[in-house]
């Protein structure tokens, strides 16, 4: 016999809700609190709280609805307060029940403002922390890349700089000189937003730096800029921030052309590291090639002098920087009857040696090795899925005005990403782990899944040195 589904009848009271048993056991959220420790960000923003007033939102909470608009890309703050009653996921996963008054969405622009940018930082790096203490970064190979993020701003917000405080403008020009659309025009609704060409589309944009460990593709250090920063200027900050946030040594560097800059090649060096970047001369198009290339100069170390192809001493004739120049003398090279193919300079060839040219000849030979090669090769895939992967969480386009939001929103789609990193593989480490343990007897089994739950017990907010790190079995982890 058929049934009918009776008219609505929403009792006045529910006594027999209880949202944990309407999570279902492998829920991501489940996971991932089971995975994060949220109450550390008391310590990091007791600071920024009177001891008086009013009774704040508690800081773990403001944080996970950080965390649950960019796991699930809501639209807006707005939304996510309109949504939060009717999931009562993510009221379980805040540790509210059905009767919890929602918070007005201004709570979380309020906590973004009072904590800056620094108390995110340090949830990223915990999250990086916890991926360590978990056996997913390696360390010694980092993959960096770059993405620019659509500003939320209008090109209509255009004006001119002396629109603005002298001040403001100040700041906007500390970025790339070579741009001067930025040096004149700027938004005035984000004036931190530069104006950036991207094929025939020109608009207002951030950019995003990463640096991504190989093993699991874990991102270990992210930075966000203006736009017309460029790539190869933020390769050391990066190498930096990956030891800083894991505690180990990158011992090799892989990154395209754009980082392939002189400077970038002596950074790796004095950091020991091998740059497997392919130099960037090799995809610049000289700008003469109907004259001798500088490989036609010999240089004598013992006499510190170039030969040139008509068989001609060079000399050292200044210093600029850290790039020596030599020339054979204006009345020689305008005697010279190899001049048309040499030089087109009325006063005769110059060439320049760094002063390190020893140190850049080799790091430029690993550069275009087949170990290089190969790791440019990886690197070409690797980095395309980590930004494919952020723009699900609404990377590539900004949700806040200004840079430090911006900044913001990279630490929690980072975070978010390393989350997911970290919660695939302790469930595949459980189930490998079952599966190996399934014929065995009941004592085994249980020791074994012991020894997998021992990762469940690293502090977030603590990164322990690699030689020392500790884990304590918890009942129920």
């Amino acid at each position: 016999m058929m049934g009918y589904q009776p008219p609505p009848d929403d009792p006045l009271f529910s006594y027999n809700v209880q949202l944990e048993t309407r999570i279902r056991k492998d829920h991501i959220l489940r996971r991932i609190k089971q995975e994060i420790d949220f109450n550390f960000i008391y310590k990091e923003v007791s600071s920024t709280y009177g001891a008086s007033g009013n009774v704040s939102l508690p800081p773990p909470v403001i944080l996970k609805l950080m965390l649950l608009l960019v796991l699930y890309n809501v639209r807006s703050e707005r939304e996510l307060m309109e949504t939060l009653p009717e999931r009562l996921d993510w009221l379980w996963f805040l540790d509210y029940n059905i009767e919890t008054p929602i918070p007005d969405h201004s709570v979380l622009s309020k906590a973004r403002k009072r904590w800056g940018e620094e108390a995110f930082k340090r949830f990223f790096q915990a999250v990086v922390s916890r991926c360590v203490g978990a056996g997913l970064v390696r360390g010694d190979k980092i993959f960096v890349d770059s993405s620019l993020i659509q500003a939320d701003a209008s090109k209509d917000s255009l004006t001119t700089r002396l629109d603005l405080a002298y001040n403001e403008m100040e700041k906007r020009l500390e970025g790339d000189p070579r741009f001067s659309v930025n040096r004149r025009r700027v938004s005035s609704t984000d004036p931190d937003a530069s104006i950036v060409r991207q094929g025939d589309n020109a608009s207002l944009r951030y950019k995003t730096h990463r640096a991504v460990d190989e093993a699991h593709e874990v991102i270990t250090a992210v930075e966000a800029t203006t736009g017309i920063v460029d790539d190869g200027a933020k390769l050391a900050d990066l190498i930096d921030a990956h030891k800083a946030n894991t505690d180990m040594e990158a011992t090799t560097v892989v990154a395209d052309s754009k980082y392939g800059t002189v400077d970038n090649y002596l950074v790796c060096h004095d950091k020991k590291a091998t740059a497997h970047i392919k130099p960037l001369a090799d995809r610049i198009v000289p700008y003469r090639n109907d004259i001798f290339p500088q490989g036609r100069f010999i240089y004598d170390a013992a006499s510190d002098t170039f030969t040139c192809p008509a068989g001609k001493a060079m000399k050292r004739k200044a210093r600029i920087r850290d790039w020596i120049v030599y020339i054979a003398g204006t009345d020689v090279c305008l005697a010279c009857s190899l001049k048309e193919q040499c030089t087109k300079a009325k006063t005769g060839r110059a060439v320049r040696r760094h002063v390190r040219h020893d140190v850049l000849a080799m790091m430029y030979a690993r550069g275009r090795s087949k170990a290089a090669k190969r790791n440019l090769r990886v690197r070409q895939h690797l980095m395309e899925r980590s930004f494919a992967q952020g723009v699900r969480f609404g990377m590539k386009k900004a949700r806040w005005r200004r840079l430090w939001r911006v900044q913001i929103q990279e630490y929690l789609i980072a975070s978010v990403q390393n989350i997911r990193i970290l919660l695939k593989a302790t469930k595949d480490r459980f189930a490998g782990i079952r599966n190996k343990a399934k014929n065995a007897g009941p004592a085994r089994c249980l020791a074994a899944l012991d020894r997998a739950r021992l990762y469940s017990c690293l502090t977030i907010g603590v990164l322990l040195p690699r030689a020392s790190r500790l884990c304590l079995f918890i009942p129920g982890a």
